[in-house]
């Protein structure tokens, strides 16, 4: 028998969870002393449950398994709480263990107490552990809720962590994605007007190429889901288009569609409500067939009509860019990074506006992945980069980072140089919240005098990246043409550790 905290941790283990990212307090220092008891968890710090989080929805998503956080209350969970809704999105499989009062405590009401049980049942799955007896067996089931691509949280009472009388429970095997039906029914409905609109496991390199057989075979369209968990990229794989976000480019994209097949991705709707236009992205009269829901074997579905339907492929051919010789602006900036960009990389996605050109720019680079913002709540893309270079350290990853929502979780430099993760970080310095001005005009408000500029502008004083970098241990460069740029993500990559780039665009 050990202590509640020992359980936890040798539960999380035993079941593949050997990584923790971590904001700890008061309440989880039974907790973080066991980690001496089992070596074999890695705890990493971050200055921010934001960061912890979103570094767990990165880790997850390119591990394919669980990654844990351990946070402090519930004002800890409210903190890190809008990464967790982008993994949940994301539908990323993560173990949240989050200390609470002690029982006898609660009822005092003292001042960090919440309703923590209702801030983590707004994101998934959670337990309440109550005894140091039943506390192994409820991280195994909060393992088992993760691995089935959920946000699990086990609410740990202090009392309960520092109790003796626990041991360690079995979390149940993983479960193989569920088979569908016969998806050839489909096959003799598929033609010019049917676009096959993917998401989650489809797209997998092996899914894509599945996928562009389906398309070369019946002439459908494949698309992706505007914001993409994780997705394959780059020569000698089909070059899939996006969703556009903006809600005119996306209606027009699907326009004249007569049959959408949803594959691992839900209907596509808009972001937000705007007036005049329709919320849903699907076509007047258009055709809704699922062939798989998200969790489901997409890849599975994808062959089975692959083997009824195929033909030879299209695939994207290598092919990078020139670097140009010229200032920098967002179409130069995507084609130095498709220049570039090494083989394997992983992509942290975050630019936001400034990064209109980079999906079409590098279909051509090398085989990569791409990690994007799945449930729009910004500042995943650092704590992102953290955890997808804990999960693949042999892998270069390059985090493309529009600069307002950098500011949301800036300590994951400190914690990128803490851990030497071989992360690039690439900020895209334009000195603007751009994408607010666009939706000021989208929502058909006023066009905006100067007390409504000055609300979407970061300047007086401007932000100094490369000052704040070093500040948290990463040396930083700051650049404003396509040559230097090249110069400094090559450098960049060459070097072991973090960096960070500013890069230097126009002021909208």
């Amino acid at each position: 028998m050990v202590n509640g905290a020992q359980a936890v941790i040798r539960t999380l283990v035993d079941a593949g969870v050997d990584v923790c990212f971590a904001n700890p307090g008061t309440s989880e220092m039974h907790f973080v002393a066991a980690l001496d008891d089992v070596p074999e968890m890695r705890a990493v710090l971050t200055l921010f449950e934001g960061v912890a989080t979103g570094a767990a929805d990165g880790f997850a998503r390119m591990a394919g398994r669980p990654a844990a956080t351990l946070l402090h209350l519930g004002p800890g969970f409210g903190n890190g709480w809008a990464n967790l809704h982008n993994a949940r999105r994301g539908r990323a499989p993560v173990v949240v263990v989050v200390g609470d009062h002690a029982l006898a405590h609660k009822r005092l009401d003292a001042p960090l107490e919440s309703d923590l049980d209702a801030l983590a049942g707004a994101v998934g799955w959670v337990r309440r552990s109550l005894t140091p007896g039943t506390v192994g067996d409820d991280v195994a089931d909060a393992v088992g809720a993760a691995t089935r691509g959920q946000v699990a949280t086990l609410v740990l009472p202090a009392d309960v962590s520092w109790s003796s009388g626990a041991s360690p429970g079995v979390a149940p095997r993983p479960r193989a994605r569920p088979q569908v039906p016969d998806p050839t029914a489909l096959a003799h409905t598929l033609d010019a007007g049917t676009v096959l609109f993917l998401g989650g496991d489809a797209l997998t390199a092996d899914a894509l190429l599945a996928a562009a057989r389906v398309a070369a075979g019946t002439g459908a369209r494949l698309m992706a889901e505007t914001f993409p968990a994780r997705m394959a990229r780059g020569a000698g794989l089909p070059d899939v288009p996006k969703l556009p976000y903006p809600p005119g480019p996306a209606l027009a994209a699907l326009e004249g569609v007569r049959q959408l097949v949803l594959v691992g991705a839900p209907a596509p709707v808009a972001f937000f409500a705007y007036p005049d236009v329709p919320g849903s992205f699907v076509p007047e009269g258009c055709r809704v067939d699922v062939l798989t829901e998200p969790g489901e074997s997409a890849l599975a579905a994808l062959a089975a009509l692959a083997e009824a339907v195929g033909a030879d492929p299209v695939l994207a051919e290598a092919a990078v860019p020139a670097v140009p010789d010229a200032p920098l602006d967002a179409r130069v900036l995507a084609d130095v990074v498709a220049a570039v960009l090494p083989e394997r990389a992983v992509l942290v996605d975050e630019s936001l506006t400034s990064g209109f050109a980079l999906f079409p720019a590098t279909a051509g680079s090398p085989r990569h992945d791409v990690l994007s913002l799945t449930g729009g709540a910004i500042g995943d893309g650092l704590p992102m980069a953290v955890g997808a270079a804990v999960a693949c350290p042999d892998r270069p990853v390059l985090a493309v980072q529009a600069d307002g929502s950098a500011m949301y979780t800036l300590q994951a430099l400190w914690t990128m140089a803490r851990e030497q993760l071989d992360v690039t970080v690439l900020v895209c310095d334009n000195g603007a919240y751009a994408i607010l001005a666009g939706e000021l005009e989208n929502v058909g408000a006023a066009a905006g005098g100067e007390r409504a500029g000055r609300l979407l502008d970061l300047g007086s004083p401007s932000l100094d990246f490369v000052a704040l970098a070093a500040g948290m241990g990463v040396p930083g460069v700051r650049v404003t043409t396509g040559p230097e740029l090249a110069g400094a993500l090559r450098t960049a990559f060459a070097e072991p550790g973090p960096h960070v780039v500013d890069a230097v665009l126009p002021r909208p």
